[in-house]
């Protein structure tokens, strides 16, 4: 499906019907990998509208030169939500820069975005981050991947096993030689918002904030200052897990997003 914002072509998938949920991927990525982290989870769960759009430069959403900063992505996004759910209440979930996105749409749209989840999210200044170690290795992983797949494999999952290995294959892999990297590169140098998300007032409704332990891009340790900012929050951090974590502990992440999800719907009543 296609939604046109400002001149671009914004390329999504959405699943169900019922409450509005936004989606976003991280770096390098595109839709495919929040949809096989989340649609496992929300597969099971009437009610739900499951929209995941391909960000700016990745997937099958273009980078034109207009956009150059992570302020035109939210603009773009902000203009997304505008075109595809309206002013109707909605979720917002991010992994990685999705949720540094994510936490950003929130802060615009918080009489809108009734509930928001960030899983291993980017911060503005990260701290103690550990070293990359897998902390788990089974099985025979084979020669199924290209060496450049391979070392990509290595690099971000912390789980060395032939399920995480298909999960990379299936979900991560085939969206790599989609990036546009010029374009990421261009929005790089500009990659701060001019207004942090938790630069204005506390965010009031249910939040959850998932870290992995061995998270060798954003650590764990940097985001637990986000925590005073959103007052209704959950935090965790989750031992055998990277930056990978959507993959590598689904059955957790099943959890809490669920327990959030009560959260939501508790906060709505009241």
């Amino acid at each position: 499906m296609e939604c046109e914002v400002g001149g671009v072509s914004v390329h999504y998938v959405e699943h169900g019907t019922g409450t509005p949920i936004l989606m976003l991927h991280g770096s390098g990525v595109d839709h495919r990998e929040m949809v096989g982290a989340m649609e496992p989870i929300f597969g099971e769960m009437p009610d739900y509208r499951r929209i995941y759009p391909d960000l700016p430069g990745m997937g099958r959403t273009p980078a034109p030169e207009t956009i150059n900063s992570s302020d035109d992505v939210v603009e773009l996004v902000l203009g997304f939500v505008d075109g595809v759910i309206g002013d109707r209440d909605l979720l917002a979930l991010g992994h990685s820069a999705g949720g540094y996105f994510a936490r950003a749409v929130a802060d615009s749209r918080r009489d809108q975005v009734s509930g928001l989840a960030v899983i291993c999210p980017l911060v503005e200044n990260p701290y103690d981050i550990p070293a990359h170690q897998v902390v788990h290795a089974s099985g025979d992983l084979g020669d199924i991947l290209a060496p450049d797949d391979r070392t990509e494999f290595e690099d971000y999952f912390v789980v060395h096993t032939p399920a995480m290995q298909e999960r990379y294959q299936r979900f991560v892999a085939p969206a790599i030689p989609l990036a546009d990297q010029a374009a990421m590169a261009r929005i790089g140098e500009r990659w701060r918002l001019s207004s942090g998300p938790e630069d204005g007032p506390p965010y009031p409704n249910p939040t959850l904030i998932l870290t992995g332990r061995q998270d060798s891009a954003m650590g764990y340790a940097s985001q637990w200052h986000l925590i005073e900012h959103y007052p209704h929050a959950t935090f965790a951090v989750l031992d055998r897990a990277g930056h990978a974590l959507p993959h590598e502990q689904g059955d957790l992440v099943r959890a809490f997003v669920t327990e959030w999800l009560r959260r939501v719907e508790e906060h709505r009543q009241t």
